[in-house]
């Protein structure tokens, strides 16, 4: 535990450090306050107002940065080490690979993670501070949902940095399951659907599988219980999950699929680093 500690403390004053930390951080704060001077809190759409409508565009944004940024900056943490000839010093000390291995998977997730949280509970203490009616049930399921979609993709980043022979295939890689899971959201199971005549439910299941259609879905069902924009295929949804259901779903799912992409990369770093 204490070689644990270690190595994410180190890994986290090593983000501290970078540039991408720096803009990482900026865009979501960058986020927030561009909201905020647009005015969308003060806007009114579909009976929404305030906080609650600011958070529902913060997540949708949040949607397509921090998958992307996540992967990006993983990839290259046991390639990009690898590369550079770290292994060797590392096995030279007396830290186990589990160790090293969870330990810069927990310090990259507070990395990656407390930008995103402090952007919105810096959205939420402005609101409370103008006197603007915070929905804490929804900040709370938000922040479960960020949680899990930056547990999620940080998994997945392990697993393809541990897979990668260099930084640059893993970085490309990244780049390319994270465009795929972006098209599977809408544009190509649309696709699948008219041309090939699926059944509804088989295409909806392929979409459920989607972490990010999982996130996307659950954000708005938070402020759309019927999920009237998702047309029928809402009625697939709410018949086999439920509302609290599938916000159970949400929750759990991604960071349980995280989770298991970061112990396989854990197996395949472990049998394949050792001397």
């Amino acid at each position: 535990m204490k070689h644990l500690i270690l190595t994410a403390t180190a890994d986290i004053s090593e983000s501290l450090r970078s540039r991408w930390f720096m803009v990482y951080s900026l865009v979501f704060g960058g986020v927030v306050v561009a909201l905020f001077v647009s005015g969308l809190t003060e806007s009114r759409v579909m009976g929404f107002t305030g906080l609650s409508r600011m958070l529902v565009t913060y997540l949708q944004i949040t949607m397509a940065i921090l998958p992307v940024f996540v992967l990006i900056t993983t990839v290259r943490s046991v390639a990009g080490d690898r590369e550079a000839g770290i292994f060797e010093y590392m096995l030279s000390l007396p830290v186990s690979l589990a160790a090293w291995f969870w330990g810069k998977l927990l310090g990259r997730f507070l990395v990656v993670f407390l930008p995103v949280l402090l952007a919105m509970l810096g959205a939420v203490a402005w609101g409370m501070a103008r006197g603007v009616t915070v929905p804490w049930s929804q900040v709370v399921y938000y922040t479960g949902f960020l949680l899990s979609l930056a547990l999620c993709f940080l998994g997945i980043g392990m697993l393809i940095s541990t897979l990668a022979r260099s930084s640059d295939v893993a970085t490309g890689t990244a780049f390319v399951i994270w465009l795929v899971l972006l098209l599977f959201m809408d544009l190509i199971l649309l696709g699948l659907l008219i041309r090939e005549g699926l059944p509804s439910e088989g295409v909806i299941a392929v979409a459920l599988v989607n972490p990010l259609q999982v996130f996307r879905t659950a954000a708005m069902l938070l402020f759309d219980p019927q999920l009237v924009l998702l047309g029928p295929s809402a009625y697939v949804i709410l018949d086999h999950f439920g509302r609290q259901g599938y916000i159970a779903w949400a929750l759990f799912y991604p960071g349980a699929l995280g989770l298991l992409c970061a112990w396989l990369g854990y197996q395949v770093f472990r049998r394949g680093d050792l001397p």
